[in-house]
């Protein structure tokens, strides 16, 4: 699992590379915010280069955690699909190849002849990255990577990257919107039972470097199986409760701010882009619930932080299924797996988490939210 955990924090800074080059070169990153237009709109797939940079972080990703765990090969999930139509209508399959001038001359051909293009993005796809240093001592779990799969999400929250804010962070507070709720997730669950048991997630743009002016990231990981509970992120520390703290979608159900505005000061109800964000924002401390009640996320969106929720004691419940019981405390029955799709549903709706969710570190706040709420969706 070490080994494992040493790989994905390295594929995750390789991925999180390539999405600050597509906005740091100039040929890339008017790709990256060209308009959709006219009659090419969804047909031409230049003018979608943003899905581009998505598959190509994916399709890394599988390729270099395949090379190294090859029983996990086939149980490598991501959100995008890897066949695009160029603009001579030619289907393209994009893979990662075994050389730099392979991909460049494959992505080319995505790219409609672009050579420029193609070739900054292929360097960044087969550059390594340097080391990313994680503790980890105690890390000895008897599971195969036979008995594991994978989801990627290469960009969470795409339309923040793609708008490409530079939002201040301040220090100790969330920030609702900006490149920085841009994030790479990979999560690790268990086969048989669909629980998460390791997640990483990588911020890319967490802060600007005041010597080049480059953009910085930072990561998070966390392991949780058995007795077995380890995370990047420090446990909270006990002290003065300062009231419960929820972030939401901005588009949440009115009915779900007005039952939470009861519960929170007007300076705890806040509101944050990206799924994976939020749930962070829950992991570092920053607001104690995250509540969805749509089914908009997917198992790609939850796998990575909910592993690292489960190391901090945490976790992300179905809603329904949580509003649904009548016992408090820790049950997991409500928790999330990510083995097994929804069979009543097509395409990426068999992966989505239908019942809405809750992220949480301290089950006494999600019992807090869950009562509130009880009866009013």
């Amino acid at each position: 699992m070490a080994d494992l955990l040493r790989l994905l924090l390295k594929v995750a800074e390789k991925a999180a590379n390539v999405a600050r080059v597509c906005r740091q070169e100039a040929p890339l990153f008017q790709l990256l915010v060209q308009e959709k237009t006219g009659d090419d709109k969804n047909k031409k797939f230049v003018q979608d280069f943003k899905t581009l940079a998505d598959v190509v972080i994916q399709e890394m990703i599988r390729h270099d955690v395949g090379a190294q765990f090859p029983d996990m090969a086939d149980f490598i999930h991501g959100e995008e699909s890897n066949k695009f139509e160029n603009g001579l209508g030619e289907s393209v399959i994009v893979t990662v190849c075994s050389t730099e001038e392979e991909t460049a001359a494959l992505l080319a051909t995505v790219l409609d002849g672009d050579h420029t293009a193609a070739s900054l993005l292929a360097k960044a796809i087969h550059q390594d990255p340097a080391t990313v240093e994680a503790n980890t001592d105690g890390l000895t779990v008897s599971l195969s990577p036979s008995e594991l799969g994978i989801w990627i999400d290469p960009i969470d929250a795409t339309s923040q990257y793609i708008q490409g804010r530079e939002e201040e962070l301040e220090e100790g507070r969330l920030s609702p919107s900006g490149l920085h709720c841009a994030l790479v997730l990979i999560g690790v669950y268990l086969r048989s039972t669909g629980e998460p048991i390791m997640g990483v997630i990588n911020q890319p743009f967490h802060h600007k470097d005041p010597a080049g002016g480059g953009w910085k990231g930072r990561h998070f990981w966390g392991v949780s199986w058995g007795s077995i509970n380890v995370c990047s992120v420090s446990q909270p520390k006990d002290g003065e409760d300062r009231g419960l703290s929820v972030v939401l979608s901005s588009s949440e159900k009115q009915v779900v701010k007005d039952a939470l505005a009861l519960l929170c000061s007007s300076d705890k109800l806040m509101y944050a882009s990206g799924a994976g964000y939020k749930i962070l924002c829950v992991i570092e401390g920053l607001a104690d619930v995250y509540i969805l009640s749509e089914g908009s996320t997917f198992k790609w969106d939850s796998c990575a932080p909910h592993a690292l929720l489960r190391a901090l004691g945490g976790g992300v419940v179905d809603l329904t299924k949580r509003l649904q019981m009548t016992s408090e405390g820790q049950d997991h029955t409500a928790e999330l797996t990510y083995h097994e799709p929804d069979t009543e549903c097509k395409g990426a709706d068999r992966w989505a988490n239908r019942g809405g969710l809750v992220a949480y570190r301290d089950c006494s706040k999600l019992n807090t939210v869950i009562a509130a709420l009880k009866g009013k969706l």
